[in-house]
């Protein structure tokens, strides 16, 4: 696929990416999903494996430090890939708690490190752990139902925003958890607490939905990110078919870069 984006945003990152390295449901590599992201038209990507407390590539029985180092291969991978090729990788993870999925952004691999309480953290002791790190925490897909997801529990007070668009419910390309609603909910959630909202694919193979997070300007780095989204920049969402405001209206962009 080839993106067509925004002529005011023609900056567009993957913020919801897994790979076969890190994660147990990733189909391709990091360098292969790095690939398929540049050829498409993304000015970068977050690889966000499953940690320990999801569905995981890597032996949770591992000590620590192995566990931390065999988590960050599908990452290191794919940075590897995209500095050859002019992509943006940025790191981070998608942290499990029976079901109920946060993305975490603005911490990287000597942080995961030095912190192996990370591991037995709750929710709440997730949150202020990443947020004394200059971190976030964007509750991922809060309402999808699945069978792996025993019931839909919210956190508003040990989140900083929403992941409001998730390509696999409502872009008609998706094989999986296709149901346009899980986002309508996931929308209306942030807006009824004031929070930003993000988007991304939640995508584990080439086959690119192409979803994401478009910007006026290219990225420097995940903090970069972590400062755009926290203090309200201006950007757009989209599921790969349609475009939305960071608020969750629906727009129809006045030009497209081709």
């Amino acid at each position: 696929m080839k993106m067509k984006l925004p002529k005011d945003y023609p900056y567009i990152y993957e913020t919801h990416l897994h790979t076969s390295q890190g994660s147990a449901c990733g189909v391709d590599t990091g360098r292969g999903m790095a690939k398929a992201c540049k050829a498409a038209g993304y000015a970068g990507i977050i690889v966000t494996d499953h940690n320990w407390g999801g569905n995981t590539a890597v032996d949770k029985g591992l000590p620590w430090k192995e566990w931390v180092n065999g988590f960050v291969k599908g990452y290191e991978d794919a940075k590897r890939a995209g500095d050859e090729i002019g992509l943006d990788v940025f790191f981070g993870y998608e942290a499990g708690y029976q079901g109920t999925e946060f993305l975490i952004y603005g911490v990287d691999k000597d942080f995961m490190l030095a912190h192996e309480e990370l591991r037995t953290a709750s929710v709440e002791e997730q949150y202020f752990l990443i947020h004394g790190a200059g971190g976030m925490v964007i509750h991922a897909h809060p309402f999808r139902e699945e069978y792996y997801i025993p019931e839909i529990r919210l956190f508003p007070e040990c989140v900083d925003g929403v992941e409001g668009i998730n390509a696999t419910h409502s872009n008609s390309r998706s094989k999986a958890h296709n149901e346009k609603i899980f986002d309508e909910r996931a929308i209306d959630y942030a807006r009824q607490y004031n929070f930003p909202m993000t988007a991304g694919s939640d995508i584990h193979r080439t086959d690119l939905l192409g979803g994401g997070m478009a910007f006026r300007r290219r990225l420097s780095s995940m903090d970069d990110f972590v400062r755009a989204v926290l203090e309200g920049e201006d950007y757009l969402l989209t599921n790969g078919e349609k475009w939305f405001t960071k608020e969750g209206e629906e727009i129809q962009p006045d030009s497209v870069l081709d």
